[in-house]
């Protein structure tokens, strides 16, 4: 069989990787925070006495993400909170420390701030916040929460704790399959006082949608293309061997 079936079909298979990474973006362009997934390949030239110069495969170099800050929407929710410029938010999953920047909290039943999913946010102190039960709360630009009790005095404001706000280098982060950003080395990453928050506000994710329908497209006409090649090889394969029976 020609061997440009064998080139075709690779290059087939890394559309249809680089389709699944397009089609779960275009899923979160809604979530909170999302960073939009990247694909790197890299050309990979065919070895053996046989082979052409211009015959190339590709693989798979890696997975990256988008860490573009998303567009800010305004929300008027007290626990709806925004990173401005980098940084991450700390929380606690059953694996250890993670990093996100959705930052649409709430209050589970324990009066513990987690994020949509359950999972507790981490303080300053590496430990769950937790929220005196109907009090008001405020946050200040570096993470400082304030709040104050039902039926307290307004001046009567109390300080429960700092939410823990990180930015290490985005390259030695690695995503998770749950979505989430953990450190490669899997320690966790130290407090930084310069990353700064604001309330009310939650950061969109920062898939662009008409990029990622363009890009679908483009890869569906790509694997046709790659089908139409493997057909025409099996069409002049069936010719030859048609000549070949005929002699």
């Amino acid at each position: 069989m020609d061997r440009i079936v064998y080139t075709a079909a690779s290059g087939a298979s890394r559309v249809l990787e680089h389709q699944s990474i397009v089609s779960n973006n275009l899923a979160n362009v809604s979530t909170a925070g999302f960073r939009e997934e990247l694909a790197i390949y890299r050309a990979v030239p065919l070895q053996g006495h046989n082979s052409l110069p211009t015959r190339v495969s590709t693989a798979t170099a890696s997975t990256a993400s988008s860490y573009q800050q998303g567009a800010m929407a305004e929300t008027g929710h007290a626990l709806d909170l925004a990173i401005r410029g980098e940084g991450w938010f700390a929380v606690q999953t059953p694996n250890g420390e993670a990093y996100t920047r959705a930052g649409e909290f709430g209050i589970n039943a324990d009066n513990v701030m987690v994020t949509q999913s359950g999972l507790p946010v981490l303080s300053a102190e590496n430990a769950p916040i937790e929220i005196p039960e109907r009090g008001t709360l405020t946050f200040s630009e570096d993470g400082q929460i304030s709040v104050i009790g039902a039926g307290d005095n307004p001046n009567d404001v109390q300080n429960i704790g700092q939410v823990k706000l990180v930015n290490p280098p985005v390259g030695q982060m690695v995503r998770g399959e749950d979505g989430l950003f953990r450190l490669a080395g899997g320690q966790p990453a130290q407090q930084d006082p310069q990353v700064r928050l604001v309330s009310g506000f939650v950061e969109r994710s920062n898939v662009n949608p008409a990029e990622a329908m363009v890009s679908m497209i483009a890869n569906a006409r790509l694997f046709d293309m790659q089908m139409r090649v493997i057909q025409e090889a099996k069409t002049n394969a069936e010719r030859a061997n048609g000549i070949l029976s005929a002699q």
